[in-house]
């Protein structure tokens, strides 16, 4: 996790990294996890979820946009994001054939917290995000059950793993073990610091395409560039939510630098989102006021945003380690593989 770690890896950084470079050094996002691992039964599967801010997001909920990359993907929730540009409940990370089960658990979780949701007030729109971590996990078995999801809920906090851990258990990226991955850089604006904060759970990229810091790692093994990736971006900056939708078309600067094309059967969404602008699910007035960047300065956020999910994906990788999976599949993680990279270059 941070910096230290992966300054030999040459990434760039222009802004400095928060204090635990998560995307909790935004104040108020909380990640939980949960991670099912059994070898036995071929288990590699799990939750990852993120809370926008700590109290009640249904009645507080967060401006939000979001960047369709390319669509080749199930998640649950995105039209209302994009019609609307807000969030309203916690947002779950899980496996692709899981999402009715996280849908079905988190929609529970908010009619309990939410007693006036379909009685006195609409529906909740909740979101549910996946990838597919068939190739090592026994996804045909539907592990993932509805208590998991309130788990991760439950034990949501500022610190969190990275790596093989939560819903990025299972995943591959980049002909590599993949996973969940985050970063943050700090900005400054008004004389004021800010904190722009990226999650990915990473499942995306053919084999032999890894860009790491400009260099190119040849991983012995070509595919078409396949899979996934979920990107958050969360900040406490003052954004609309066409800036935001704006922020996170960003990611895909991110992607093309880690080696990704964002083929044909890649499934690349980001969502964006603020905690400084709130939207009332009840409200007295009419007209709600809010306040934007300025958009002849937001080249700044931009460019930590990329610098942030660059950073994320690097670190899903770094963290993960090699593990064997359904069918004898095996992913190497990237310092396992990093090793051997340096034991043929000394040959």
């Amino acid at each position: 996790m941070g910096l230290p770690e992966l300054s030999g890896l040459n990434l760039h950084s222009k802004w400095p990294a928060g204090p635990l470079n998560l995307i909790t050094d935004v104040p108020g996002v909380k990640v939980g996890q949960v991670t099912l691992k059994d070898p036995v039964q071929d288990i590699n599967t799990g939750v990852t979820v993120v809370l926008p801010h700590e109290g009640n997001i249904f009645r507080d909920k967060v401006m939000a946009g979001a960047s369709i990359i390319n669509g080749f993907g199930k998640s649950i929730g995105l039209i209302q994001l994009k019609e609307l540009g807000t969030i309203e409940t916690p947002i779950v990370m899980t496996n692709t054939l899981s999402i009715g089960t996280a849908f079905t658990s988190l929609t529970k979780y908010m009619l309990k917290q939410n007693p006036d949701i379909g009685v006195k007030t609409g529906t909740v729109n909740c979101l549910v995000t996946e990838c597919n971590d068939g190739r090592l996990n026994d996804i045909r078995g539907l592990h993932i059950e509805e208590k998991h999801i309130i788990e991760a809920i439950v034990d949501a906090g500022t610190k969190f793993a990275e790596g093989a851990v939560g819903a990025g258990t299972g995943m591959c990226c980049l002909g590599l073990k993949g996973g969940i991955g985050s970063a943050s850089r700090i900005i400054k604006a008004d004389g004021k610091k800010y904190t722009v904060g990226a999650l990915v759970m990473s499942n995306f990229g053919g084999a032999g395409n890894l860009v790491i810091g400009g260099k190119h790692y040849d991983t012995k093994e070509a595919g078409k560039d396949q899979g996934s990736i979920i990107i958050l971006i969360a900040t406490d900056l003052p954004l609309s939510e066409r800036q935001l939708n704006r922020v996170s078309k960003r990611a895909t600067i991110a992607l093309a630098r880690t080696g990704s094309y964002c083929g044909n059967g890649s499934g690349d969404i980001a969502i964006a989102f603020t905690t400084a602008n709130r939207v009332p699910h009840y409200s007295k007035r009419k007209i709600l006021e809010y306040k934007m960047f300025d958009d002849d300065s937001i080249d700044l956020v931009f460019e930590s945003t990329v610098e942030a999910v660059e950073e994320a994906v690097i670190s899903s990788l770094w963290h993960a380690d090699s593990i064997t999976g359904i069918r004898g599949k095996q992913a190497m993680g990237l310092q396992d593989f990093l090793k051997g990279s340096i034991n043929e270059d000394d040959k």
